[in-house]
């Protein structure tokens, strides 16, 4: 069956009119927009509207509207602004929400005032963790602020400004969330910044302001507050031209003092005071000292590094722990001196344009490394006592000195092992030993034990190599023979390659402890102490003497080495 439409019948145009009424009442309703409701009926649950286009009344729960603060203030036939979130759902009915439409609307609010740098009007509604919730008076939205943002002092209770209508700035949002986080303490700064550049402009470089009062200090400087409007920071080094550790020191809270502006920073919104510059520089003084001249000093003040004394009120200085003693590096000078002590020290520097002076109290005595030198030079010997030891070497006081010598193990003995014969000395033992080295400019004395002994070595001072001396056997192992020469105390050892010509008769257990045998120095170095004996070597020099003795020259080339000893072993039996 076909059905045509009659365009231009009366009852056909009657219904293009009144289905174009009806696109044009709906055209408009699109799901999440925001729309206007008029309501019909207020029930006890929820509240009806009607909005054109609609085939059915929506419905807002009364809750709802509690929530938002509005249900006291709906009546029939008032427009509401509500979020149309489905035209139709499986039930055939409109959802809308008319707290959805306040968020929405709200947030629009709060983006451009975010943009706009704009503060806004909020109160303080609740308490939560981290902070609190600020409802935006406007629209109603919830907003958080946390607690390091409600003010720019630490605060005990907020009770005073709970529900309070005030201003605060939006520092952050976020759309996807929908969160929205505010500053009060932004609003409070800015307030305060307008207020104290108009105070700044009053203050000049080099202006005196009278009775500033300290309301605290630190460990870089003194607080101040001025004329009960500004606080300013007077810094450690502008107290006083003196040595200052800390201000409390120098000042009591609540004392009034005259204060020099010496800087203005418009930008921080901060004045910089000095009260040292407001009385003469004692520095200038300094032209009424000399370089290396003795002066009287005081001491201040005692550190682990050095002492700070004063050569006049106001001029003070250091005295290193370096210079103190000549003998003891970097010592305590609370070992020496006390506050208060009045002491000779030499200048050794004065730079004007760093404001230094250095001064020196080991000068003003005579220097122990001199007086060494010229009482006991090089090569004589001295006594001493152990003050200390490590692994490598005994530290010795030297009689009659304030002088710590270096003896090092190396120079405990010529024969016994450094190390073993450093076991059998102990602090305070007595020694007698020979200045090896004096070194004045580092202030260093090097010393030597053994060296006032005899030298086992000089035994070698008139042998050469080849000689023949005679060794008595200490012990023997698998490895050859430990000897000592007769008239040294030198322990020298013979390889097993060097007993015999004959392998055979290359073996250690063929002699005993305390035999005396010969053998040859085949090794000679005076400098590196070094010397290698060989009874095969002796051998080979008795074999060639033999050769030389009792053969012609033609036949002693011509025979062999082996033939040789039997023809000697047979004529010596003969005889």
């Amino acid at each position: 069956m076909e059905i045509y439409k009659e365009s231009n019948s009366p009852a056909s145009k009657e219904f293009e009119k009144l289905l174009d009424n009806q696109i044009s009442k709906t055209k408009n309703l699109v799901e999440g927009k925001i729309i206007e409701g008029t309501v019909t009926k207020i029930g006890e649950k929820y509240i009806f509207l009607f909005i054109e286009g609609l085939k059915s009344e929506p419905v807002v729960d009364i809750n709802e509207l509690k929530t938002l603060g509005q249900s006291e203030k709906v009546k029939i036939g008032e427009k509401i602004q509500v979020l149309l979130e489905r035209i139709e759902d499986k039930n055939g009915e409109v959802i809308v929400s008319a707290s959805k439409a306040q968020k929405i609307k709200g947030w629009d609010i709060l983006v451009k005032a975010f943009e706009n740098n704009e503060p806004i009007m909020g109160k303080i509604t609740s308490k939560c963790k981290g902070g609190v919730i600020v409802e935006h008076i406007d629209t109603g939205s919830l907003m958080f602020c946390p607690g390091s943002q409600i003010s720019d002092t630490p605060l005990k209770d907020i009770s005073h400004l709970m529900n309070e209508p005030q201003k605060f700035a939006l520092i952050k949002m976020d759309k996807v969330r929908g969160n929205a986080c505010v500053s009060r303490r932004q609003i409070i700064s800015t307030n305060k910044k307008e207020d104290k550049s108009k105070i700044i402009e009053k203050y000049k470089v080099g202006q005196i302001i009278k009775n500033a009062i300290v309301k605290g200090y630190s460990s870089f400087g003194c607080f101040f507050n001025v004329n009960n409007e500004l606080d300013c920071l007077v810094h450690l080094q502008e107290i006083s031209y003196s040595r200052v550790n800390h201000p409390e020191e120098v000042f009591n809270i609540g004392d009034k003092h005259d204060l020099l502006v010496i800087s203005v920073d418009k930008d921080k919104l901060q004045i910089g005071c000095s009260i040292k510059q407001l009385s003469p520089d004692p520095f200038e003084k300094i032209t009424n000292y000399e370089l290396n001249k003795k002066y009287n000093v005081k001491v201040i003040k005692l550190m682990d590094f050095g002492a700070f004394c004063e050569l006049e009120p106001g001029l003070t200085t250091l005295l290193h722990s370096s210079e103190i003693s000549w003998s003891r590096k970097n010592v305590s000078p609370k070992k020496f001196f006390k506050v208060g002590d009045s002491i000779s020290c030499v200048i050794t520097e004065i730079d004007k344009e760093k404001r230094r002076i250095a001064i020196s109290y080991r000068l003003t005595t005579e220097n122990p490394y001199d007086t060494l030198e010229k009482n006991h030079p090089v090569g004589s010997e001295i006594n001493g006592s152990i003050s200390s030891m490590n692994d490598y070497a005994i530290y010795l006081k030297l009689d009659n000195y304030e002088i710590d010598a270096f003896l090092h193990f190396n120079d405990l003995s010529y024969t016994e092992n450094p190390e073993e014969v450093s076991k059998k000395y102990k602090l305070k033992d007595k020694l007698k030993v020979k200045i090896l080295e004096i070194k004045k400019d580092s202030q260093k004395v090097r010393v030597g034990l053994k060296q006032t002994m005899k030298d086992p070595f000089d035994y070698f001072k008139d042998k050469k190599i080849n000689d023949t001396i005679t060794v008595k056997v200490i012990s023997s192992d698998n490895k050859g023979l430990k000897v000592q020469p007769e008239g040294s105390d030198i322990t020298l050892i013979i390889k097993k390659s060097q007993i015999a010509l004959s392998s055979s008769d290359a073996r250690p257990s063929r002699f005993v402890g305390g035999e005396r045998i010969d053998a040859a120095i085949s090794e000679l170095n005076l400098e590196k102490r070094k010397v290698n004996l060989s009874i095969k070597l002796l051998e080979e020099i008795h074999n060639k003497e033999a050769v030389s003795k009792f053969s012609s020259p033609l036949s002693g080339k011509n025979l062999p080495f082996s033939s040789l000893s039997d023809k000697l072993k047979s004529k010596k039996e003969k005889k």
